[in-house]
């Protein structure tokens, strides 16, 4: 008589090679549907600090589009300022979200801020800017990256006290350091991947944060 217990183990193992798969593969169908509607890879980033709070939390997941995609009203390079917006919110706030490279440099730790006013080449932004928000400078001549050494956006973290352009974070953040705008959050969906695994894009540190 032939012995069946082979064949019979080999069972669960098809199964589970099959479930396996089948995993795989809807993980990458979900991928390439995000990447579709994105145009951005990877289109989700974790939020790795409090800059944007109480709008963005840490531990969040924030999809992200390309900002050329359905830009709204009033755009620059496809983003809405919080000076242009109107009546266009993101995240509670007037204007677009986005996530840039600070001084266009890949191996920095990407910022995801708003996007409160652009200025032009050489432009003296000093009697444009909140008064509250240029880190103690009474004049131009005190406040960093002004006048604007080239055309760009001028960017704050929302729970932040001092525009990243008066501080270290970047200089004026030009069209083509702009990754994409942030478009939804998933509420501490990315502590996940912070525990896992380095993420690119994140927030830098609240300014205001005690030390």
């Amino acid at each position: 008589m032939a012995d069946a217990s082979g064949d019979d183990e080999s069972v669960p193992v098809a199964v589970y090679v099959r479930d396996i798969g089948s995993s795989v593969g809807a993980v990458l169908l979900v991928g390439a549907l995000l990447f579709a509607v994105s145009g951005i890879w990877p289109p989700l980033v974790a939020i790795e600090s409090g800059s944007m709070e109480p709008h963005i939390d840490t531990g969040d997941m924030v999809f992200l589009m390309d900002e050329e995609r359905f830009s709204g009203p009033n755009a620059v390079h496809g983003v809405v300022t919080a000076r242009s917006a109107g009546g266009y919110v993101r995240f509670e706030q007037p204007g677009d979200v986005i996530i840039y490279e600070p001084d266009g440099s890949e191996r920095r730790t990407a910022v995801i801020h708003r996007a409160m006013f652009y200025v032009e080449d050489g432009e003296n932004w000093y009697d444009r800017a909140d008064p509250d928000a240029v880190g103690g400078a009474d004049d131009c001549a005190e406040l960093r990256n002004c006048p604007a050494p080239h055309a760009g956006f001028i960017t704050k973290g929302d729970n932040n006290d001092a525009y990243d352009q008066a501080t270290t974070t970047s200089g004026v953040v030009r069209a083509e350091w702009v990754i994409g705008t942030a478009e939804l959050r998933i509420p501490g969906l990315g502590w996940i991947r912070l525990q896992t695994q380095p993420t690119r894009p994140a927030q830098s540190p609240p300014q205001n944060r005690a030390t």
